[in-house]
């Protein structure tokens, strides 16, 4: 059994954990820990707080005693408001806090497109225009380029229409893969479809965090109705 941990913060899509826990097989086990959001918005200021050292480690303890192999702070927009420096002081933080190798949802989407091989991207996104502008600046300091972008706060939470709507404004013809970076949104039930409406990758941010959690515990699992990023092996090493 490996045993995987998440710090995800408040109460939104958590759900998509149990769904992809069943669609990995019955020796991989997730547990979560939701962490305290404070003030519920998208501005800088609030996600800088939201991924705070203090609310992070607060969790840990439960994901140790539970025999986590390691630990992700799921959440994108809580860890690259920092830069690409201030994401690693973070995770190395949380390592130090919890004992366990550690990342983000950030990290898990520059490794993810590494692991793909797709450097050339577009992000849809229902983060305010400065936010994602931080979002994108954060890919580059990684080394994936995002050629288009979208800010949206209008994507419902559920929708798997409007989950292939913002996909589609933000796709072309020089794209490689679609990232959706917000783990507030259910995705882990429409990869599959959205890929092949697309004809490319589709990446999402509770699946990209379950993946990085895997690789950091290093196992490799396919699991093809998780999206083209969970047929790919070897996993590629930070």
């Amino acid at each position: 059994m490996t045993a995987l941990g998440f710090l995800y913060p408040g109460h939104s899509a958590e759900d998509d954990y149990p769904r992809i826990e069943q669609l990995l097989g019955s020796d991989v086990r997730l547990d979560l820990v939701h962490t305290d959001i404070g003030e519920d918005a998208h501005s800088v200021d609030a996600l800088r707080e939201l991924g705070s050292p203090e609310r992070l480690t607060a969790g840990v303890e439960h994901l140790r005693m539970s025999g986590a192999e390691a630990v992700v702070w799921a959440c994108a927009g809580g860890s690259f408001v920092h830069g690409w420096e201030g994401a690693h002081e973070q995770v190395r933080a949380l390592a130090r806090a919890a004992g366990l190798p550690a990342s983000s949802t950030a990290f898990a989407f520059v490794y993810a497109a590494k692991e793909l091989g797709v450097r050339r991207v577009a992000v849809g996104t229902t983060y305010p225009d400065d936010v994602a502008a931080l979002f994108a600046d954060f890919l580059r300091a990684g080394g994936v380029e995002p050629v288009v972008g979208r800010a949206s706060g209008e994507v419902d939470a559920r929708g798997g229409d409007e989950l292939l709507a913002l996909a589609r404004s933000v796709d072309g013809p020089d794209v490689e893969a679609v990232l959706l970076p917000d783990t507030a949104l259910h995705t882990a039930a429409h990869i599959p479809s959205l890929e092949k409406e697309l004809g490319k990758p589709v990446l999402t941010a509770n699946q990209v965090t379950v993946w990085e959690a895997l690789r950091l515990a290093e196992r490799r699992v396919n699991a093809p109705d998780l999206g083209a990023l969970f047929t790919k092996e070897p996993l590629v090493q930070a």
